[in-house]
């Protein structure tokens, strides 16, 4: 499919309500109000195309920018590329989907590191979204790597920015939920940081105790296991 013919059929696709939902979530600009679901069967159909993911992002449209990051193929994400998208970062919609790509990439690692730290909303909250993703998906990584990022949630948690605090919640839950030795250290921040303020604006989102999603995420682990051994 080509740009045009994407754009056109996300068009279509799009609705008032879900434009609505979107705003309610902080996207602003042009979109089209297309829903997570039609954009995975879109996905489906496009599959992988690189070169068309670069060319939807560049579009501006938040629909299109969504589906880029679904299309797009983590091997061939420069530093360029990465960086240069991530000046469009403006809601924490498109900062997750983004993260998602960005943590299946060769510069997963290196990204977190530098985005983690920075000061501005988004790009902070996808350095800790990429680390969240990171700790659920990269079996290769040691626990030494995640100490440095326990010791920053402790310590400064609370005196991020809205969206960040609630990414840095969401990877301390991942990592506590990693196994045994990290997740007793990670309970252990969370005793000390207690409860994460996070304003979710016109929505229904909580944010989660990070105490109380560790221990649920290790018994449906512990749950599943059981049930797979007994088969």
């Amino acid at each position: 499919m080509t740009e045009r013919q994407v754009l056109q059929e996300l068009e279509a696709l799009g609705n008032e309500q879900t434009r609505k939902t979107y705003r309610r979530h902080g996207v602003s600009g042009k979109q089209y109000g297309v829903s997570f679901a039609n954009l995975g069967n879109l996905q489906k159909k496009i599959k992988t195309d690189h070169d068309l993911a670069g060319k939807l992002w560049a579009s501006g449209v938040h629909d299109a920018q969504v589906l880029a990051t679904m299309i797009a193929d983590p091997t061939k994400m420069t530093a360029k590329e990465i960086d240069t998208w991530s000046k469009s970062l403006s809601n924490y919609v498109l900062t997750d989907v983004l993260a998602g790509l960005v943590s299946k990439t060769p510069l997963s690692r290196k990204k977190a590191e530098q985005w983690s730290k920075s000061k501005e909303e988004w790009l902070g909250s996808a350095g800790w979204q990429i680390l969240n993703w990171l700790a659920a998906r990269d079996a290769e990584l040691p626990d030494g790597f995640f100490l440095p990022y326990l010791d920053t949630i402790q310590s400064a948690i609370h005196t991020r920015r809205n969206r960040v605090r609630y990414a840095m919640n969401g990877a301390l839950i991942s990592i506590g939920a990693r196994n045994g030795s990290l997740r007793k250290k990670a309970l252990a921040v969370a005793a000390k940081i207690g409860k994460v303020e996070v304003d979710h604006g016109d929505t229904g989102c909580k944010t989660p105790d990070a105490a109380n999603y560790i221990r649920k995420i290790v018994e449906r682990k512990e749950q599943s296991q059981s049930k797979a051994a007994k088969a």
